[in-house]
């Protein structure tokens, strides 16, 4: 009688042991017991989401220096969007309108515009060729907060090089809002015009390689 008592109990334990829900394991409790918890399997939500540039309320400046000075500017965002992952940056683009460049230090009227007429030519941008320029973010990564290091790829004049650049994107419901500084070696897209590591004995001519842009987008859900 024992034998078969044994017998059946020990049978009843390997049934219940076979049908144990994959939800349910045992641990250990603080006071040396066992116990059953009971565990769910829970897939991860992935919210993405797409924004458009809102072209107006965007701003890009621009800063370049030469050995006697600087000048500085604007130009016009003509298209954007933005990639977002549960409120985290993971991609985008967005053009640049280089016929809309304008000059905001030269007060002197005719001097502004023989600038801005000198950015717009072969000399500089040849914008009649080139219209835009255009910059893709390859990936973002978060860094803290709202901080992120990202790389992408910058075209000018048909040339595209690599930039990386740091940058705070903030996601608030259905509105984001970018913000940048990124540093462009203009030389890397034959823009070579009064550069020291091209042409000698320049003196006070020199017009320094690197200018900035530094941007300020806004954008809305889609």
């Amino acid at each position: 009688m024992t034998k078969f008592t044994g017998a059946v109990l020990f049978t009843a334990f390997i049934s219940l042991t076979s049908f144990t829900s994959p939800a349910i394991k045992t641990v250990k409790l603080t006071k040396g017991k066992s116990g059953i918890i009971k565990t769910a399997d829970t897939k991860r939500k992935i919210k993405i989401a797409s924004f458009k540039v809102d072209n107006e309320s965007s701003k890009l400046t621009w800063s370049a220096k030469k050995a006697t000075g600087d000048h500085n500017g604007e130009v016009k965002i003509s298209n954007g969007n933005f990639s977002i992952e549960n409120n985290t940056l993971k991609g985008g683009s967005f053009d640049i309108d280089l016929n809309t460049i304008t000059d905001a230090d030269l007060t002197d009227q005719a001097q502004n515009e023989k600038l801005v007429s000198t950015l717009k030519s072969e000399t500089f941008f040849n914008t009649e060729k080139f219209p835009k320029a255009n910059l893709v973010i390859n990936s973002a990564t978060k860094t803290s907060g709202n901080q992120y290091d990202v790389k992408g790829k910058l075209t000018i004049k048909g040339i595209t090089n690599d930039v990386s650049f740091p940058a705070t994107v903030t996601v608030n419901g259905k509105k984001l809002s970018a913000s940048a500084k990124i540093t462009v070696d203009r030389t890397k897209y034959d823009i070579k015009f009064r550069s020291k590591n091209f042409f000698e004995n320049l003196g006070d001519k020199v017009i320094y390689d690197d200018f900035d842009l530094n941007v300020n987008l806004t954008a809305n859900a889609q």
